[in-house]
């Protein structure tokens, strides 16, 4: 069986909000204070660990709605799914038919009435009415590992009776094998105590104990190992890391082996239906090749040969982690004009190979979009230099407004658009692309067009499919051709162009500098300027380099320069 659903209501700042999971590995995403920490807090109020108490809660974790005050049951429901025939026995009562006719498990947790502390009572209940209490005997079912932010791995890996390696010692051990090793620990607790120092020791502090007693009230002591039954043998295991104690050892790799040792008691743990495990930020002290290491691992755990399956939820705030995910194991929570909602990219429906496209395309720095809470796309290097800078001087900070600036590396936003609209994750996002218009020469063939500004155009297929994509949330803009003509359709903005392109090639610069100067019409001498510059037969500007002198002197607030409309247009959509 596997958590399928979980529904929270009238929780912090989470009004009303369900999160669908797969088997396996989950990976919760988005920005912070977003209620990734909440959500947690949800899952723990049913699947608290050996070592971890359920979470209390208070007055102060009831939902507000705006201009209220906090009221009603803080409320989670949990949909188990896939259970077997003595799953489904052990979860008899909490069975509920879903829309094929299978049945799935549905518990929950409500938490309502304050008590003299102040805290929320709590109530578990199950099945469809909430009348029916849960059974101990199915919380005894559920088993559940939690690993909180910046935890302490080595107080973790400490010796005790209760620690995780002692757990996992007890779990792989038969009963024969335990007194196999009672035998072993007597035998080695007779031959320490016949050494010379181990019976000198003994000696003086029995004497010692004796006459500061006397005959009657004095008690028999020995030296031996701290007993040598099996259990207090798991309590004294520690691990080596490289034959040095495990406070000598890393924190990213403490981390690493404590979750080794949890994986496999909670996967070596066959009382239980359902096993779990939930880590909070498990990037915390790893490098990213070591994040790609342990994501991979946590990708195939529930199917370890061997092991019984393990459901994993992670709260991360990695775009290492989202980045090289498999889509289908991402939960994104995004705040939209009607509150905080989940969005699960798995149920998108792609076009023929975008699906594909996209994951080859999602390295760290795209997988930003996981956590943005304003996009704007643009195709290359040039239009991520530029925008920002034009942005400011329309007086847009874009970090202030948390709009995240993202290069699909060409004509890639085919791949990155079914994730967004009024249909999926519903953010303000702007996409900055070329019209590249063609018109008929006079032979009919179509050819490239350099149209004058506010001139009506026939824009490319491509951003004629793109303006589809356009809704509510999803703005598409585009110029008269592409970035930098329309940026030398502006009359003041050609000086300071060519200023950039003579500090890259003085040459080239120079001699645009001539031959834009005798054309006639702005259109005349952006087509000049930009044909010079990107098709010359001789080999062209680097568009990437340009951009980067031209952002140089753009950013002088000195430097007069003015923004193309379609940009600004682009700009106040996604910061209104």
């Amino acid at each position: 069986m596997y958590l399928a659903k979980l529904r929270i209501s009238n929780f912090r700042r989470l009004a009303e909000i369900t999160l669908e999971f797969q088997p396996g590995l989950n990976i919760i995403v988005g920005p912070n204070n977003i209620g990734k920490s909440a959500v947690v807090d949800g899952l723990r109020s049913l699947l608290a660990g050996a070592d971890d108490p359920y979470p209390r809660f208070t007055r102060d974790d009831i939902h507000v709605p705006e201009g209220a005050e906090p009221s009603g049951e803080i409320t989670f429901t949990f949909t188990f799914r896939d259970l077997s025939g003595d799953e489904e026995a052990d979860f008899l009562h909490a069975l509920l038919p879903d829309a094929a006719g299978k049945f799935e498990a549905v518990l929950g947790v409500s938490y309502g009435d304050q008590d003299k502390s102040g805290r929320l009572r709590s109530r578990k209940w199950c099945g469809e009415h909430q009348d029916l209490s849960v059974s101990s005997g199915m919380l005894d079912n559920l088993r559940s590992v939690y690993l909180q932010p910046l935890r302490d791995a080595e107080f973790g890996l400490r010796p005790s009776r209760n620690s995780q390696l002692a757990r996992l010692l007890h779990l792989l051990t038969e009963e024969e094998e335990k007194e196999d090793i009672r035998e072993h620990l007597s035998k080695v607790d007779k031959e320490l105590k016949e050494l010379k120092p181990i019976m000198a020791t003994q000696t003086a502090i029995a004497g010692r104990h004796k006459l500061m007693l006397g005959d009657q009230l004095h008690q028999a002591l020995s030296i031996d190992l701290s007993g040598n039954d099996f259990a207090k043998l798991a309590a004294r295991l520690s691990v080596l890391v490289n034959s040095f104690e495990i406070e000598r050892n890393g924190l990213g790799y403490n981390n690493l082996i404590f979750m080794a040792v949890v994986l496999s008691e909670l996967a070596r743990n066959a009382d239980a239906a359902f096993r779990s495990l939930i880590v909070e930020e498990p990037e915390a002290h790893l490098h990213p090749q070591l994040q790609a290491v342990l994501l991979k691992y946590l990708s195939g755990i529930e199917s370890a040969a061997g092991e019984k399956p393990v459901q994993v939820f992670v709260t991360s705030h990695s775009p290492n982690f989202a980045s090289i995910a498999d889509l289908g194991s991402v939960v994104c929570m995004v705040e939209t004009e009607k509150g905080i909602e989940s969005f699960h990219p798995r149920d998108v429906k792609f076009l023929k190979g975008k699906r594909e496209k996209l994951k080859r395309y999602l390295d760290v720095t795209r997988a930003e979009f996981f956590f943005a809470r304003r996009i704007i796309f643009v195709e290359g290097a040039a239009e991520l230099l530029m925008v920002s800078i034009l942005a400011k001087r329309l007086g847009y900070d874009l970090r202030d407004y948390g709009v995240s600036l993202i290069s699909v590396e060409g004509l890639n936003f085919d791949s990155f658009l079914p994730l967004f609209g009024s249909n999926a994750i519903r953010i303000p996002v702007a996409v900055l692309t070329d019209a590249d218009p063609k018109i008929a020469n006079a032979a009919g063939k179509l050819v490239a067009h350099y149209p004058a500004a506010g001139e009506a155009i026939t824009v490319s297929d491509n951003t004629t499919l793109m303006l589809k994509s356009a809704d509510a949330h999803v703005g598409i803009f585009h110029g008269q051709k592409t970035l930098e003509y329309d940026l030398g359709l502006i009359t003041k903005n050609r000086a300071v162009m060519l200023n950039a392109l003579k500090e890259l090639h003085p040459q080239i610069g120079a001699d645009l500098e001539t031959e834009v100067a005798v054309e006639i019409g702005d259109a005349a001498k952006a087509k000049r300027l930009f044909q010079g510059m990107f098709e010359r037969d001789s080999g062209n500007v680097q568009k990437g380099r340009f951009a980067q002198a031209l952002a140089e002197l753009c950013a002088d607030d000195e430097t007069d320069f003015d923004v193309p409309d379609y940009i600004r247009l682009a700009v106040e959509h996604v910061c209104a």
